[in-house]
């Protein structure tokens, strides 16, 4: 079982979350190319490594907030800015 710590309800089974997504920063859709807008929409990097996360606690706090997940252990720790 995979427990994931919410910032404001504490360490939660993970059926309690959707995953929103790796985080990355949105592009101006004003000056992106369609290129690199397709890029942003559809392409992670998925390395093996921590990476920052969003999650939303939708049978809880229904709050979202940012996490850092190891891709290979399923390890979490909170991000700087996770609330």
């Amino acid at each position: 079982m995979m427990l994931v710590p919410c910032p404001w309800c504490g360490p939660r089974n993970v059926a309690e979350f959707r995953y929103v997504g790796e985080s990355s920063a949105r592009p101006d859709p004003a000056t992106t190319s369609a290129s690199d807008w397709r890029t942003y929409l559809y392409t992670r990097r998925n390395p093996c490594d921590w990476i920052k996360e969003t999650w939303y606690h939708r049978m809880g706090c229904r709050q979202y907030f940012g996490l850092e997940r190891h891709t290979m252990t399923n390890r979490t720790r909170p991000a700087e800015s996770s609330r």
